[in-house]
């Protein structure tokens, strides 16, 4: 009797879990034609990958068919069925099977998104949500697609997906950005393939205005994208027959959740899951600068890549919607505070017009030249007509413009292309001194007696006890810096040395006649007391192959460096300006390679902190007066704090020396720079950057050529920087040749520790010929067995495991 109980309670059981899974909220993967989809009802892929179901923005009363990420934390919206057509009550809404078409009813029952297919019988069709995030309407007994999502893609493009175009039609299908955050309704930024030239992708304003392209695709990468060379993640592919043209890109891991998305910024991106912090990584966008998306900013508003925002309104506007201003949706463009005297009902009774001068601007396209003779009557002609709005006047004669002003751009403060525009303002947009100065007369000269009994009771004692403290000087080991006196010293930041990830370094003169390097940084992530306790511990960090920190400035949102001046530039200045005169020979490439990993070794191994640079690369190598090697920016990952990965994956050049590891969001450790090291003595070998164009439109990579002639036993002089006329040490760039491709093996336990290679430059340590690593086996099929030093005293191999073992530590 107990056992008949027990099997009955099995049974139920049974059937329970049966009826669970058929019912579309609890773990189904489809829905059928007696089924439909309400309210929290949902259903997931088969492996639980993602999951279909209404959702609601933050802080909106809409409720959309969506389909997002089923085990991330975060949830990650990635496909919209009605994005133009919201419902406001998901318990009357349903999403159902009906005359063939899944077909989405709201609260009034009325369709408000549909497939739109001229389907059979629907009591056989059924809707199903596969692994790869593809929604698919098919018929039950046939394994063909009537319908696919992957076919109408909203903002984002998943791996399997397609973005193509119709060859018959010529009409492409795109991917569009999101309204805001908060608004999936179709943006003004879509991404397409363009149908003149079909393997090339284009970005676009509004379906019409472009303002970036891939170029064409060559079978391995787009040529506008050379990046693509060093792409471990993914691999692309090309089809093209009479019905379409598409490409389509899949994981090399597919256990690496990565999605392409059609930014609200106006950006394309891809991102990859990190389980370890719970995020999505930002591994690769475009365009590279923000401001050169078109139209960002909207009529009269001004795109500033220095600003936090990017976006403000020009003097004398402020945003014609607020709300979506503050969602980063700047397409509303801004609005006039005050109507212009032109503009009035009763135009004699105002003030006239003027304009407000607007230095270094990029002007706004769309322009009208007038034939003027002076800048006086270039503005007086723009003053005379009311729908002018701005006017500029230079070598190239008077241009004016009409209606609103679109695209406007701040130019870098060096950038020589940058015009002063002149702006029309109502008259009370300007501060008129003539009717108050009288009465500021009378404050200023009432004023100047208080403040001056002030300043000899409190401020004058203050200010020579500061400057006692300032001469003195120091906290811990570094110089404290007045804001006023590092301007000073640098001429108002007037003489630029150039301009890296984390801002713009200029040149200096102290009091006492020593040269400096100033660092103003942007995205510091700190606070006051926190940003001064990184500043110090990086001081403290000494070594001859490292650049000394003087000191710093911390001054509100000022936070500055100061430097030793390298009077030799960075490496790449001689590396890759094929005319520079100052060829650096052989002996001086081996001795930076060997300073530089010297360098390294002190971050890695000798400090109290292991210290992980994170952007080894040309440019953060400096070269003083003896061309000594002397390594920049080190300890720049704390300063920053979170804005780190933004700023590595926005500076132009650095991807092409990250670590895969970086780009797959695991954790990072000092192999990170062995892995850019080792990139950055290719380099140095052929005196050119690793990925280039050549004649003929083909991309050259470097490390493949190196490790193919390196692996078969090639003449390595084949590979030396032709300036050097094969003027070289046979044995030193064979081995650094060999050490670069230890540096750069796929997995970082195969690669050496900066220690171990520091002691195979300089000889202590016998270099075994190294496999070539798997993402340059596109070019070179070689497998080789994995050992990458031979200790010369003893004569013993030592296999990675022992290696990796012992170099631990870091």
């Amino acid at each position: 009797m107990d056992n008949v109980k027990i099997s009955w309670f099995w049974l139920s059981v049974l059937i329970l879990c049966f009826s669970l899974y058929a019912h579309p909220s609890l773990g189904a993967d489809k829905i059928t034609s007696n089924q439909s989809l309400s309210g929290d009802q949902t259903i997931v892929s088969a492996c639980g990958i993602f999951r279909l179901g209404f959702f609601k923005p933050s802080n909106s009363s809409n409720y959309y068919v969506g389909m997002w990420y089923n085990k991330v934390s975060v949830q990650t919206i990635v496909w919209v069925a009605n994005r133009d057509t919201p419902v406001s009550d998901t318990t009357a809404a349903k999403l159902t099977i009906s005359g063939g078409n899944l077909v989405l009813f709201n609260e009034s029952q009325m369709p408000v998104w549909s497939t739109n297919l001229n389907s059979a019988s629907s009591s056989s069709v059924e809707a199903v949500l596969l692994d790869s995030g593809n929604l698919v309407l098919r018929q039950d007994t046939s394994s063909e697609f009537l319908w696919q999502s992957f076919d109408h893609p909203t903002h984002t493009w998943l791996p399997g997906g397609k973005l193509k175009l119709d060859t018959r039609t010529k009409q492409p299908n795109y991917l569009t950005s999101w309204k805001n955050s908060e608004n999936p309704a179709p943006g003004l930024f879509s991404l397409e393939l363009d149908p003149k030239e079909t393997t090339s992708y284009l970005i676009l304003w509004n379906k019409s205005q472009q303002y970036w392209s891939s170029g064409r695709w060559n079978g391995q990468i787009f040529s506008e994208v050379p990046e693509m060379m060093g792409n471990r993640l993914y691999n692309t592919t090309f089809v093209s027959d009479s019905n379409e043209s598409y490409f389509t890109y899949n994981m090399y891991n597919t256990s690496i959740m990565s999605r392409f998305v059609m930014d609200v910024s106006g950006k394309i991106k891809q991102f990859i899951w990190s389980e370890a912090s719970e995020q999505w990584t930002l591994i690769w966008s475009q365009p590279r600068r923000q401001c050169e998306v078109y139209d960002l900013c909207g009529a009269f508003g001004s795109c500033d890549e220095n600003s936090l925002t990017f976006c403000n309104c020009l003097t004398g506007f402020e945003p014609k919607l607020q709300n979506d201003w503050n969602l980063n949706d700047y397409s509303g463009g801004c609005q006039r505070k005050t109507q212009l005297q032109c503009e009035s009902s009763n135009p004699s009774s105002g003030k006239n017009d003027r304009f407000l001068a607007m230095s270094n601007m990029k002007l706004p396209q769309h322009s009208q030249s007038v034939g003027v003779g002076n800048a006086g009557e270039c503005e007086t002609t723009c003053l005379s007509n009311c729908s002018c709005t701005a006017y500029a006047y230079d070598s190239n004669g008077c241009s004016i413009w009409s209606g609103d002003l679109l695209n406007l751009q701040q130019s870098s403060q060096d950038d020589s292309s940058g015009k002063t525009l002149y702006l029309k303002l109502a008259a009370s947009e300007f501060s008129d001194s003539k009717g108050n100065k009288r009465i500021v007369i009378g404050i200023v000269v009432g004023a100047v007696v208080v403040v001056g009994v002030l300043l000899a009771i409190f401020v004058f004692p203050m200010l020579r006890r500061r400057r006692r403290k300032k001469a003195t000087g120091l906290e811990g080991t570094l110089m404290v810096f007045g804001y006023r006196d590092l301007r000073n010293a640098t001429k108002n930041f007037s003489e630029k040395l150039g301009r890296g990830g984390f801002g713009s370094v200029f040149k200096g003169t102290l009091p006492d006649s020593s040269v400096i390097a100033v660092k103003k940084l942007e995205s510091v992530g700190q606070g006051e007391k926190q940003f001064r306790a990184e500043v110090i511990t990086i001081g403290t960090v000494q070594h001859v192959n490292l650049v000394r920190l003087r000191g710093f400035c911390s001054e509100g949102t000022k936070k500055l460096l100061v430097y030793d001046y390298m009077p030799n530039s960075s490496l790449d200045s001689h590396l890759f300006r094929q005319k520079n005169p100052n060829v650096l020979d052989w002996e001086l490439r081996y001795q930076i390679a060997l300073g530089t990993a010297r360098g390294l070794n002190y971050l890695h191994d000798k400090c109290r902190d292991c210290i992980i640079h994170c952007d080894i690369k040309p440019e953060n190598i400096l070269l003083d007066a003896d061309f000594r090697p002397k390594v920049a920016d080190f300890g720049m990952a704390k300063l920053v704090g979170r804005d780190f990965s933004r700023v590595l994956t926005n500076m132009r050049g650095t991807r092409g020396y990250l670590a895969p590891e970086w780009l797959s969001g695991l954790a990072i450790t000092s192999k990170a720079d062995v892995y850019s090291y080792g990139m950055m003595l290719f380099e140095l070998v052929s005196g050119r950057r690793n990925s280039e164009l050549s004649e003929d439109g083909q991309v050259k990579f470097f490390p493949a050529l190196a490790a193919n002639i390196v692996s078969q036993g090639g003449d390595v002089v084949s590979v030396l920087d032709p300036r050097l006329n094969g003027n070289a040490d046979i044995e030193e760039l064979t081995r650094m040749i060999k050490v670069a491709s230890w540096c750069t093996q796929d997995e970082e336990a195969h690669r050496p520790a900066m220690g171990q290679v520091v002691q195979m430059l300089e000889g202590v340590l016998d270099v075994n010929l190294p496999p070539v690593p798997r993402a340059l086996q596109i070019f070179v099929h070689n497998q080789q067995n994995r050992v990458f030093f031979t200790d010369s005293n003893s004569a013993q191999s030592q296999a990675i495991s022992n290696i990796s073992s012992s170099s631990s530590k870091s």
